[in-house]
């Protein structure tokens, strides 16, 4: 299936897997290790609007790091209690 083909989905999902808890810790290291290079660069320059420019994309990173960290503030446990089936043995 190619990407033209692949449905996104609205809301993330209410269980979180260990798959996906593992992509969202490297997403979380990636927007934090990105954000604080952004602070450090905008600390080394004088020219006010890159220093400007360099803080505006440090904080976007603050936000995608914030908004990551939201997703894994669910209780997993009852997210997974509320799924059909789950108290049926196979």
């Amino acid at each position: 299936m190619n990407n033209a083909q692949q449905a996104q989905m609205p809301t993330p999902p209410q269980v979180i897997t260990t798959k996906d808890m593992l992509y969202l810790k490297d997403a979380l290291s990636w927007e934090l290790l990105a954000l604080k290079k952004f602070h450090h660069l905008a600390e080394q320059v004088q020219d006010p609007e890159m220093k400007q420019a360099l803080e505006n994309a440090g904080q976007m990173h603050q936000n995608h790091y914030q908004r990551l960290l939201s997703h894994l503030q669910v209780n997993n446990n009852a997210a997974m209690a509320n799924l059909p089936n789950q108290n049926q043995q196979h």
